[in-house]
């Protein structure tokens, strides 16, 4: 018996090891493929035809503005008043009734001045992996500028590179970042590597092709 427990105790630990030592490899190796392709500045950001605003939801769970939300939408705004993008998709979350992340984030960006008809609403952005594929399967994007924070950044561009997409991404201010946060996006770059490597992940829709003019 005592044997048994001893086998299962340093299987156990081996496992865990390699767990621990393989989400470390997929962290650094996620934000080593975006690391000399994010921007903070809008003069310093190369052109693209076409950015690709990450969703988040408008408001915070106890009131308010989300701060995410606001500060994807000004920066949205920066590159394409300076010319660096000329059209806008905005993907994300619309899986339920009265909850409609792309047209929030299109009204918003239309209160600041983007003409509506440069917008584009992408309603199956569940999930950065899926935003990421349908700009290229569905809006028909080979190069593409995102935006979001940079935490967020690192892994959507890891994902179109993985895809065959030419990114880059310009960095959002970053209101704060939870130690919860952390532990989630830290996660979240794991799953991404094993949905690009090993799962062979497809997006949860795809549908018909969308043609930015």
């Amino acid at each position: 018996m005592i044997k048994w427990l001893k086998k299962i105790f340093f299987i156990s630990l081996a496992l865990g090891i390699i767990c621990f030592l393989g989400s470390l490899w997929a962290n650094v190796h996620v934000k080593s493929h975006a690391e000399k392709k994010m921007f903070d500045k809008t003069s310093k950001i190369p052109k693209n035809r076409v950015g690709l605003v990450l969703g988040t939801s408008k408001y915070m769970v106890g009131g308010g503005i989300n701060g995410y939300f606001k500060h994807r939408m000004d920066a949205a705004y920066q590159l394409y008043k300076n010319k660096k993008v000329d059209r806008l998709i905005v993907s994300g979350d619309n899986h339920k009734k009265g909850y409609n992340e792309p047209q929030q984030m299109k009204d918003y960006l239309v209160d600041l001045g983007v003409k509506e008809d440069h917008i584009y609403l992408d309603y199956a952005g569940f999930r950065t992996f899926d935003s990421m594929i349908r700009a290229k399967e569905i809006f028909g994007q080979d190069t593409l500028t995102i935006i979001s924070q940079k935490f967020h950044n690192e892994r959507a561009l890891f994902i179109c590179e993985s895809v065959g997409v030419e990114a880059v991404a310009y960095n959002a201010k970053m209101p704060y970042f939870t130690k919860r946060m952390r532990i989630r996006e830290y996660l979240a770059k794991c799953k991404a590597v094993l949905d690009i490597y090993l799962l062979r992940t497809k997006p949860k829709f795809l549908g018909e092709k969308i043609e930015i003019r």
